[in-house]
């Protein structure tokens, strides 16, 4: 994410300054401040607190004086102990939010900048700045409530816009992420990420059709590009169309031969052709690059018990439950396992969990491509 708040965030001005009876060092301070000399009025600042150690004032503009050095966190702890002193001074909550955001203290940044919020609803820097902060803590469903209205509010900011298409999608708001998407299209066409990403919204509202082809136009901009034919794979695999999926899977292991997903797919796909040394082997080089995809786990525990490897079987499939109970494949395996090896209460059991999930939530590309949205940098925000 590139510098994003330039656009969304203005300079933190000083907060006033409480009068101290016209004592000479606070108006040396603000004379520095005039000649933008930040760590000589930071120091006056200092000398002022160390003085008087209840001036709330004070504080607060060392903090705004540290945080122009970039010294975020002696700021934030600045502003913390003017709120101690005086909750009520304007705009301390927003700078110490911001100082917070500065540093990548995301969950931090939203308390304070909750409270800016609450003090001025209208105030549009902490909205932006608190929906940021959502997004940089993974919250995606609150960042998007947030960056929604900002976005509105500024349509040539993309890196905005795509912040908040990437909460979205993260989200299963897949209206408003295909929406956002389409937006960035519409500036920039031959971005391969966004077509990837606009594909992912479009799967995610069951048009699979129009999200392969996103993903081919991005494997035609982009045909380096990690995780593109893995998720033109995916696509075609859930149409039902091995013979193209095992193309693009293949074609993605060309260029990481230890993709997992890829693997474990290609695998399925070998199982479902009825090879099954073939997917054993695929399916095992996926669990040695990565422990926790569920497929894997579903397809050892068919083959396992085709051998009548029982107890390895069982293994499998209770690993595959245990990463997703809510999905009916698994229990229906089990229950066939169990059937096998004279377990009736323990099938009969497992075939009820079946019945019960029928009505499974539709699958989705989102969430099994390993990329994930940016994170924020933090450090590149003026």
């Amino acid at each position: 994410m590139r510098s994003y708040l330039l656009k969304t965030v203005i300079a933190v001005l000083p907060l006033t300054t409480v009068a101290l009876a016209q004592a000479p060092a606070p108006a040396d301070a603000m004379a520095l401040e005039q000649q933008q000399k930040w760590a000589e009025a930071a120091q006056v600042w200092k000398a002022v607190t160390a003085r008087n150690p209840n001036d709330a004032g004070a504080y607060a503009s060392l903090g705004v004086d540290l945080a122009r050095q970039q010294k975020y966190d002696e700021a934030a702890a600045a502003y913390r102990k003017a709120l101690k002193l005086n909750p009520k001074l304007p705009g301390l909550e927003l700078n110490l939010g911001l100082a917070e955001f500065k540093q990548g203290h995301f969950p931090a940044a939203a308390a304070a900048l909750r409270a800016a919020l609450t003090a001025d609803p209208k105030n549009t820097q902490a909205r932006t700045l608190l929906g940021m902060s959502y997004y940089g803590a993974r919250k995606f469903e609150l960042a998007s409530q947030y960056l929604e209205p900002a976005a509105q509010a500024d349509p040539a900011n993309l890196e905005l816009h795509q912040a908040l298409a990437q909460s979205c999608l993260s989200a299963r708001k897949f209206s408003c992420a295909k929406e956002e998407f389409r937006r960035i299209l519409e500036q920039n066409p031959d971005s391969a990420p966004a077509h990837v990403l606009f594909g992912e919204a479009l799967d995610g509202l069951g048009r699979t059709p129009e999200a392969i082809a996103e993903f081919e136009t991005a494997a035609k901009i982009a045909p380096s590009e990690p995780n593109v034919h893995f998720g033109l794979g995916y696509l075609h695999w859930k149409s039902q169309q091995y013979d193209e999926a095992r193309q693009e899977f293949e074609r993605e292991l060309a260029l990481e031969p230890n993709h997992a997903q890829a693997l474990a797919y290609l695998g399925d796909i070998e199982w479902k052709s009825n090879h099954p040394d073939a997917a054993l082997s695929l399916l095992n080089r996926s669990l040695s690059a990565q422990k926790n995809l569920r497929i894997v786990y579903v397809d050892l525990g068919a083959i396992y018990m085709q051998q009548k490897k029982y107890k390895d079987a069982q293994t499998a499939l209770l690993r595959a439950v245990a990463l997703d109970p809510a999905l009916p494949d698994a229990h229906y395996q089990l229950g066939r396992l169990y059937q096998a090896i004279g377990k009736p209460a323990d099938a009969e059991k497992e075939l009820h969990k079946v019945q019960e999930l029928h009505k499974k939530a539709e699958d989705s590309l989102v969430g099994k491509i390993s990329s994930s949205p940016p994170a924020l940098n933090p450090s590149e925000a003026k």
